[in-house]
């Protein structure tokens, strides 16, 4: 495995106190021009990294889109994919997704095998994660296609003891999502629960489409927060949410 520099970055971010922000595109709901727009504001504000992926990708223009993104912005790009086939393009490294939150083995270990040769071949940086879907109010294209039952929203001890033993077993990342289109994040009693339970960083996604969301994930322990489809329905969302974890930053320096 490839000397993985985004996940000392990550470390060292965490034993700091300092957050982060990561922006999700979706091939499928991104085109050349609005990306253009997208790289135009993170440079402006301030973004620590690209997650491309989704749970379908119809289109063939994932690999193009991270291009544009490589040629215009030195922010990392890392691949978010929900299955083997969406490995393409130019990214810097690719959170590999172990979804112990469900039971499907097509989405625990099989994909992953298929996957293997083709990442052991390629150059991205592998930052093991343990994926876990959370329950925030309709099921979402990520439950439907994996055929799996998210946490219960309600449930934070579940949640905790799952992150624990994705840790046991060597997963170097956890990520809690809501899923795309959530009704409500995931709530920072589950975020705190699962940060009492592990060491490893904390991805926090979904249902972030506030900055009162956004500060709330940040203060019960998410190391990094996730934002996508806020920003695709009003990009001034960027602007803010960046502000809120920049502040926080200031405070823990």
């Amino acid at each position: 495995m490839r000397h993985n520099s985004l996940y000392e970055t990550l470390s060292t971010r965490r034993a700091q106190g300092r957050k982060s922000l990561a922006v999700l595109l979706d091939p499928d709901n991104l085109d050349e021009a609005g990306c253009q727009h997208l790289l135009e504001l993170t440079a402006q504000h301030s973004v620590e990294y690209f997650f491309v992926g989704g749970s379908l990708v119809m289109n063939s223009h994932q690999a193009t889109l991270i291009q544009l993104i490589k040629s215009r912005s030195t922010v990392p790009v890392l691949l978010f994919p929900s299955h083997s086939l969406h490995l393409e393009g130019p990214a810097d490294g690719i959170l590999l997704l172990s979804l112990i939150s469900g039971r499907n083995p097509e989405f625990l270990i099989g994909q992953h095998v298929i996957a293997a040769p083709l990442l052991r071949a390629s150059n991205l940086q592998i930052l093991p994660t343990g994926y876990m879907l959370v329950d925030t109010g309709r099921q979402t294209t990520a439950s439907y296609i994996s055929g799996t039952t998210p946490l219960p929203y309600d449930k934070p001890a579940i949640a905790a003891c799952t992150a624990m033993a994705g840790e046991q077993l060597g997963l170097r990342l956890m990520y809690l999502d809501g899923g795309s289109g959530a009704m409500y994040p995931v709530s920072p009693a589950m975020i705190q629960a699962v940060r009492q339970a592990v060491e490893v960083p904390i991805i926090v996604g979904g249902g972030i489409n506030t900055p009162e969301k956004a500060q709330a994930a940040l203060a019960a322990g998410a190391d990094v927060i996730v934002v996508g489809n806020q920003i695709e329905k009003d990009p001034g969302f960027l602007a803010e949410v960046s502000r809120v974890v920049h502040s926080y930053n200031q405070v823990t320096v």
